[in-house]
């Protein structure tokens, strides 16, 4: 799921293969996308517009106009499900993420193929999760053979690689504050880096998996989803866990923020969501 950037609408993406645009205000389906009819693996909005970009099991990126709920463009070219994309920040360019252990550059107006990057200096197992900087200029993809690739997206190339996980990455988040990104793994450890100088800052080891995180705000602070269904949170100047939240039953799914940064929402298998206080970390 994920809402539009002006807050107006929600999509929500399903393994029937539809994707539901609907209106927050009234709670209302204002219509259905379609593709192919394969499951779609995730929904991204346009920074600036409603254009709705998702991933299908089709091994298809599918475009479309939530408004008129047609189909602008299909980008072509995967060999296996299509596991993590999304727009550029400034909208000029899509990148997209798959099973087949590469990952696509497109134009989004033309559909074209920009670059294709695969091979030795790079996955050689599935993508899993992927990040963007602000600029618009680095892709950072994670992927189940525990490999940290940083690629430049006007090139294409492999311009950096983090190698220290050792187990499949499950989730990756890019600082809005600092130059770093964390990395969350199976192998049960989060990883503060400095992009900068493609450099450990810290690791931060868990009692299982890291299946999901989120940075709050601006802040030092990130959380962490773990798969013994706590919700931990981590200061990324000191690497040390400051709090743990309790309550789920089973491995948690996904985390989110509220808008004002006081609350912080989890999902787990256990069939709940828990609403945590965390005004305190801003």
């Amino acid at each position: 799921m994920a809402f539009s950037n002006d807050g107006q609408l929600l999509a929500s993406g399903s393994f029937d293969g539809l994707v539901q645009i609907w209106d927050v205000s009234s709670r209302n389906i204002m219509g259905t996308l379609e593709g192919s009819g394969r499951g779609i693996e995730w929904v991204k909005w346009h920074p600036r517009g409603h254009l709705v970009l998702g991933g299908s099991e089709d091994a298809n990126v599918w475009m479309w106009n939530a408004d008129k709920c047609a189909n602008l463009n299909v980008f072509s070219g995967h060999s296996s499900s299509v596991t993590c994309g999304d727009f550029t920040p400034d909208g000029k360019t899509i990148c997209t993420g798959s099973d087949d252990a590469t990952l696509r550059i497109w134009n989004p107006r033309t559909g074209g193929n920009i670059h294709v990057i695969r091979g030795h200096q790079y996955h050689t197992e599935g993508l899993t999760c992927m990040g963007i900087s602000a600029d618009s200029t680095l892709a950072i993809t994670g992927a189940k053979d525990g490999s940290v690739h940083i690629v430049n997206i006007p090139s294409g190339k492999v311009v950096s690689s983090l190698p220290s996980h050792t187990d499949s990455i499950e989730c990756l988040g890019l600082s809005a504050s600092s130059p770093w990104v964390a990395t969350g793994s199976m192998d049960k450890n989060l990883i503060v880096w400095d992009l900068q100088h493609s450099s450990q800052r810290f690791t931060c080891g868990h009692k299982d998996g890291v299946t999901c995180l989120t940075w709050v705000g601006t802040s030092r602070f990130l959380a962490t989803g773990c798969v013994d269904g706590k919700v931990r949170m981590w200061d990324s100047l000191s690497g040390d866990c400051v709090k743990t939240f309790s309550g789920h039953s089973d491995a948690i799914q996904s985390l989110s923020l509220s808008a004002n940064k006081d609350f912080l929402v989890s999902v787990s298998l256990d069939g709940t969501a828990r609403v945590f206080e965390i005004a305190e970390f801003q």
